[in-house]
Parts: C-alpha cells; structure tokens; sequence
C-alpha cells in the first residue's frame, strides 16, 4: 500500500461523521446536529466515496477537493444531492500509482435538493385557522431580516400558542421544540423552534419560531393542507410572537434560496402578501390532497 492511499484514507476517516451545517439566515437553520456520513471504498486502485444520508429528505453536497496526481470521475468543485441511504457520490485513482499523491478538501453539507422544481402553479393556504386574521408583520425583502437567502419569507404577528396550520401537503422530514429561549439578535437563533416540511416537488416549508412542546407532528408524517401542525411561539432570532414561514430550494451545500409563493385570500384570489396588511383565511377550505411518491406510499403501508 503506498504511503499516498494510507494518507487519503485517513483523510476520508476525518470526515466521516461530518455534522451537516444548516445555513441560518434569519429564521434559523433547521438544526446544528444533523449528520451526514462519507465513507470511502477501495477496490484496487479504485477508492469509491459514498455519502450516507441518514435524514428523511435530500442532502446537498459540494465538496470541494484540490487533488495533485489523482484524477476523479467528477470535476471539482462538485455539487450533487443525495437521497436517503448511501450513494456513491464519485471516485478517485492515482494519475500515475507509482508517484507521490495527495489532495486537501473542504465539504459543505445542507438539508434538501438542489434538483428540486418548485411548482409556480400552487398556490399556498394561510397557515391559520380558517376565518381567523392576522397581519403581516414582516413582508418580502424587509431590511430587517427578510433579504438574501430569506428574501421571501412572510411573519405574521400572532400570539403565542396560535394553532399554525400546514401551508401546503408533504412529509414532515424534521422538527424541533425543545426551547424556550428567544430574542432579538442572532445569537438567539440556534434556539429556533420548528417544522420542516418536503413538498412534492422537492421544496421546503419552513415554520419557525414556534413554542416549546408545541410540535404536533412528527418526522416521516405526511401532512395535508390544513392539518394543524405546532403552536406558535417567540423562540429563536426573534423579538416577539409571530410565525416566520418560508419556502426555499438548496443551491448547493452552502446556500439556500426562498421561492416567491401566493397565497390564498378570503375572497378565493391567489395573491402576494404585502407587509403591515391583515389577511383573513377562508371559511372554507379546499380539498388539496397530497401526492405520494411511491416511496411514501410503501412507507405508510
């Protein structure tokens, strides 16, 4: 064994065991103690590099390899998105195997797809009650909070303990409740309460800032629209109750973006949400269903 490959599987035992870093812009990220695993492989010359995704949606890797007399299946940097369980992510060998070789990293690891396709056509429901009305304390691109990757979350001023109804249908793939601290600068963010919930076409809905214990849902549950999810809450990067909602796309394993959505008003008409306005939810809702992959179908079997 040349003493390049015993240097490169140390390398690989070094990342396995990576915690996912999450990004936390604003709202917070989903969580700071998830893991994702890289394991590597040899076959002959041959190391295979596998990602073991434990999680209950998509992981997004880029890793970032600067590799001297080794050639790799895939060009660097390399970003691709991994579904749960353990996929090959791409290869290594030796240029020349009786030359010196060795390579530095970096990998940066986020929760979700950055295959995902968000759907222009759904239109969201109030994450409320139906006939009750809040008001948009926090509007798209505020300078406050609601810029760069978070441009396109909406707050709602509401008292804590308010039941949040789910936006929009899918399978609940992470949530945490165990906190009751907030305030009103970043520092506060790690305790962020929440939901996290993949939708059909591969996108996240995120509600945030939620009250401790107030989860009533669990991981791997397939919520429909409507569906009473948590209570609200001031917990996180936040100043005061409300309800911080998003839907956002992995670009990569750094960054995130959140997608515009409409919502629909009491008048039945799909609209955008305009900051310090009041917006009452339908007395009656729709019927949206969920489309379950088969995946999801053989998992509530």
């Amino acid at each position: 064994m040349s003493n390049g490959f015993i240097l490169m599987l140390s390398h690989l035992r070094f990342v396995i065991g990576l915690s996912l870093a999450l990004a936390a812009h604003g709202a917070g990220a989903a969580s700071s103690d998830t893991a994702a695993r890289v394991t590597a492989q040899r076959e002959g010359n041959v190391i295979r590099v596998c990602v073991e995704n434990s999680e209950l949606s998509e992981v997004t890797v880029t890793f970032d390899f600067s590799p001297v007399n080794l050639k790799g299946s895939v060009s660097f940097p390399h970003t691709a998105t991994f579904q749960p369980g353990k996929t090959e992510a791409f290869t290594l060998a030796p240029i020349r195997p009786d030359a010196p070789w060795h390579y530095s990293y970096t990998n940066y690891f986020k929760l979700g797809s950055s295959d995902a396709a968000p759907d222009d056509a759904v239109v969201y429901q109030l994450p409320y009650a139906p006939g009750r009305s809040y008001t948009v304390s926090q509007g798209c691109n505020s300078g406050f909070s609601h810029h760069g990757a978070n441009q396109f979350a909406i707050d709602w001023k509401m008292p804590e303990g308010t039941e949040v109804r789910a936006a929009r249908g899918g399978r609940v793939v992470k949530v945490k409740d165990d906190s009751n601290t907030g305030g009103g600068t970043m520092q506060f963010d790690p305790y962020n309460n929440f939901v996290l919930i993949r939708h059909e076409d591969g996108t996240l809905g995120h509600y945030c800032h939620l009250k401790k214990d107030g989860v009533r849902v669990t991981p791997g549950q397939i919520v429909r629209t409507g569906e009473v999810i948590a209570l609200s809450g001031n917990t996180g990067f936040s100043s005061g109750a409300h309800l911080h909602f998003c839907v956002f796309k992995t670009l990569d394993g750094r960054e995130r973006v959140t997608i515009p959505v409409k919502f629909e008003d009491a008048e039945g008409r799909a609209v955008t949400l305009v900051e310090a306005r009041q917006y009452r939810a339908p007395e009656i809702r729709g019927t949206q269903t969920v489309s379950l992959s088969r995946a999801d179908s053989v998992a509530l079997r």
